[in-house]
């Protein structure tokens, strides 16, 4: 399993210790940018996404919960982002116009979803987007718990991917950790997103290699 540790949890008081810990044992190190209109919440920046540009041997995933997020995709592709998802509810009807705005700056795209957003609005965007992003919370606030119905979303989307042969990875983001990863796999995740159960651990990198045993 690919473990993507959310920064958001991360200790911003020592926040180049908790970077060397997931060059170390991540294999992807994920930003959740917010900014209090799309959510009800502020996390930070690019005084602290620039800050981190370089410092990562590991790619670089955003989670855009923002309103227009089309204006931030060339910002986020010159600070060393790889991957980047904007949700489909602030995509206003040009989602397939964002897929290829961020693949000509050489992104990985995701689109992203809230729990209460159909699976099925993600269907034609099969062979296009590179990644989806299931929100196994609602966005906004880091710490929530896992809605059991999220496993459901992840299995239909993964039998419609496996059964147009698209290629596209699933990512959860929102609750998890390990009493509910194994089950996350076995629904068809392919990369998960996990923030207080890594940061809050007394050994977040144990944390991180048990996932990836899942």
């Amino acid at each position: 399993m690919t473990v993507a540790p959310s920064l958001l949890s991360a200790d911003f008081l020592n926040l180049s210790k908790d970077v060397a810990m997931l060059n170390a044992n991540a294999d992807i190190a994920h930003l959740d940018i917010m900014d209090g209109v799309f959510v009800p919440n502020l996390s930070f920046g690019f005084s602290v996404v620039d800050a981190l540009k370089g410092k990562f041997d590991i790619p670089v995933d955003a989670h855009l919960m923002v309103v227009h997020p089309e204006r931030w995709f060339e910002r986020f592709a010159n600070a060393g982002v790889k991957m980047l998802s904007f949700h489909w509810e602030e995509s206003r009807g040009r989602t397939s116009e964002f897929i290829d705005r961020l693949h000509s700056l050489g992104l990985k795209a995701g689109i992203a979803i809230n729990p209460d957003i159909p699976v099925s609005r993600l269907y034609p965007y099969l062979g296009k987007a590179d990644y989806f992003l299931i929100m196994s919370v609602f966005a906004g606030f880091g710490g929530q718990s896992f809605i059991p119905g999220s496993l459901d979303r992840v299995s239909a989307l993964k039998r419609k991917i496996e059964a147009g042969g698209f290629r596209a990875a699933i990512e959860v983001d929102g609750g998890v950790n390990l009493s509910n990863a194994a089950d996350l796999a076995r629904a068809g995740a392919d990369i998960l997103v996990a923030g207080s159960a890594v940061f809050n651990a007394g050994d977040p990198a144990s944390v991180i290699r048990k996932l990836q045993a899942v």
